[in-house]
């Protein structure tokens, strides 16, 4: 039976409501995993999922301050811990608030607005001014020098191999249902999903999953498996050609008691019949023979 304690370098799923302890004591919701509370406080995103996510405890990936209270929380029990800044994010450093140019925004086709985030050489920021052709970035992280307070619980926690290596999945590219996972002694057969194929994500994410796997699975061989099936072109029928209409009224007419055509042949046979009849006639009678008068 599974123990409802926590220790370092357990894998569990985390549901939680994140606030910031504002100076005059509000408080203001920066992150959850709840959709409910987040449209509530307007922080609603429609292209997030709102569920519990899987994290490692004591590696170092969480604030420090939600590490210790979670060593001392019981899988399913509602816990809520306040974090000083020095166990959050850190105080902020007023030498990454760094003055930039417009124009190296509008280079990268980027309109420079206040409150913006940005990326510039590989770190993310905030505008926090624009002037003059002047753009202040603040690249302090936004939590940086705030007092942070959690709602959280513990939904449950991985119990088995299947259970770590999906949720390192999970954590490190997403989409964990979609690969099938085969276990073998020491060996884990991962069968990547079609998805991946093209996603330059997953190449990426993928060094990433294998480092964690190897130092929180004990697993000796991990193989990705990617499938590629060659479909058989599909047959197509040649058109049947329309016959021309003569050709019906023939094959109509070779049937046995099928009805004579007479309509057009008839007419040119009879006219011709006639023919000498009215040449008779029409002769003057100086042209007839004597035996005729």
């Amino acid at each position: 039976m599974a123990s409802d304690t926590i220790e370092k370098g357990d894998i569990v799923w985390l549901e939680y409501d994140g606030w910031t302890v504002n100076p005059s004591g509000t408080q203001t919701l920066f992150d959850t995993t709840h959709d409910e509370v987040a449209r509530k406080e307007g922080k609603f995103d429609e292209k997030k999922v709102y569920a519990e996510i899987p994290v490692i405890v004591g590696h170092g990936r969480l604030f420090p301050g939600l590490e210790d209270a979670l060593l001392v929380a019981k899988v399913g029990e509602s816990q809520e811990v306040l974090i000083p800044p020095e166990k959050a994010a850190g105080a902020r450093d007023p030498r990454l608030v760094e003055l930039k140019t417009e124009r190296e925004f509008l280079r990268q086709e980027i309109n420079p607005e206040l409150g913006l985030e940005v990326s510039i050489g590989g770190r993310r920021g905030v505008i926090t001014s624009v002037a003059a052709g002047r753009v202040r970035v603040d690249f302090n992280n936004p939590l940086a020098g705030k007092t942070i307070r959690y709602g959280f619980k513990v939904a449950k926690k991985a119990s088995t191999p299947e259970e770590r290596i999906r949720a390192i999945l999970d954590m490190d590219y997403g989409l964990a249902e979609s690969f099938l996972v085969t276990l073998k002694d020491d060996a884990a057969e991962i069968r990547v999903p079609d998805v991946c194929k093209t996603d330059e994500k997953w190449f990426v994410s993928k060094f990433r999953v294998v480092a964690d796997l190897r130092e929180l699975t004990g697993l000796r061989f991990i193989r990705f498996l990617e499938e590629y099936e060659r479909k058989e072109p599909e047959k197509k029928e040649a058109p049947i050609e329309a016959k021309p209409e003569e050709a019906k009224a023939e094959e109509a007419a070779a049937k046995p008691g099928a009805p004579k055509a007479t309509k057009g042949k008839g007419r040119k046979a009879k006219a011709k019949a006639r023919a000498p009849e009215r040449a008779e006639e029409e002769l003057p009678p100086e042209e007839k023979a004597p035996e005729e008068l």
